[in-house]
């Protein structure tokens, strides 16, 4: 045998080996491509980037420097470093807000994910007319929030409202839905659901609708009831669908503002003030725009630290699961 041969034979036998493929250098894209493909995607984001830039990182930057100094949005101002934070701490009024705006989302995120969900599974089931009701549900979520609210006065005005007057016609006590603090919070929880229910439902909808039906015709062989399939597949199968709107609803109850300023002004009293509306209260009615922005950084962290947790929580249950 030749030493040809033997080399041949050796190189033969190391590609029948289990020796991996080695990408050769002539698949891999140059430097100049990867440069190029870089700046492409860069052109893509710039304008996103731009805007996000100019109305979210900007502003917050500007609220953030602002709350360590004393501002009326007019003339001078002075650093007072973190006295407006400490103000806040010896504040009732900032903690009874703080409290109505715990106190509104623990009410309204689980019951607007409950009847989303439930919704959900109404719509996707054969119901006559399910085109024509999905849209009714989700119409106040196209709406503006302050028409929708205007809706929500006509409904729940104590002397002209709807309700009232159908209560009256019944022959029925008539509810104080501006002069008593819980009726006034109850009707804002009202049309807050009237609200969020629609985009619940669509976000629950497609979730469902992901779902293979070979699995709910496995479990009914197996003699699985209705409710075993519900709580079985269906709701930890939307599970993804539960952590977003779980953080989208617990953002917008932090933020939520034009339905109580329009129905409420956060009275009577102060039973219906949350930290936005106050913080609206300080900035454009007593100028007083550095406590108001030391409030807007207050909701920014509480929000962030929300979604930080669900987020970690999230992946944690990913990775175990």
């Amino acid at each position: 045998m030749s030493a040809g041969t033997s080399a041949r034979e050796g190189s033969t036998g190391d590609t029948q080996g289990l020796s991996p493929p080695v990408a050769t250098s002539a698949a891999r894209p140059g430097h100049g491509t990867v440069r190029r493909r870089t700046l492409a995607s860069y052109g893509f984001l710039g304008p996103n980037l731009v805007l996000l830039g100019v109305f979210l990182f900007l502003p917050l930057g500007w609220a953030f420097l602002i709350s360590f100094q004393e501002s009326s949005g007019f003339g001078a101002s002075g650093w007072v470093g973190l006295q407006n934070y400490q103000r806040l701490v010896t504040d009732p009024t900032f903690w009874q807000s703080a409290l109505n705006t715990a106190v509104f989302t623990v009410i309204t995120v689980p019951l607007s994910l409950a009847l989303g969900l439930a919704l959900a599974v109404l719509m996707n089931s054969v119901l006559p007319g399910r085109r024509l009701f999905r849209t009714l549900i989700y119409l106040p979520m196209v709406i503006s929030g302050v028409a929708t609210a205007l809706m929500g006065v006509l409904l729940f005005d104590e002397a002209t409202g709807i309700i009232n007057k159908l209560l009256r016609e019944g022959g029925l006590a008539t509810i104080p839905w501006q002069s008593q603090g819980s009726a006034a919070f109850a009707s804002i929880v009202l049309v807050t659901l009237w609200i969020r229910v629609g985009f619940n439902m669509v976000i629950y909808l497609a979730g469902l609708q992901s779902i293979s039906p070979e699995l709910y015709e496995a479990a009914k062989l197996e003699g699985a009831s209705s409710w075993q399939q519900f709580r079985y597949l269906t709701v930890p199968l939307v599970g993804p669908s539960t952590f977003f709107l779980l953080i989208m609803d617990v953002i917008y109850s932090f933020q939520v503002f034009d339905t109580i300023f329009v129905m409420t002004g956060g009275g009577p009293g102060r039973s219906t003030s949350v930290l936005v509306t106050y913080a609206y209260e300080n900035g454009f009615v007593t100028r007083d725009q550095s406590y108001a922005a030391a409030i807007g950084i207050v909701i920014f962290l509480l929000t962030l630290a929300f979604t930080a947790l669900q987020w970690r929580g999230n992946r944690t249950r990913d990775t175990t699961g």
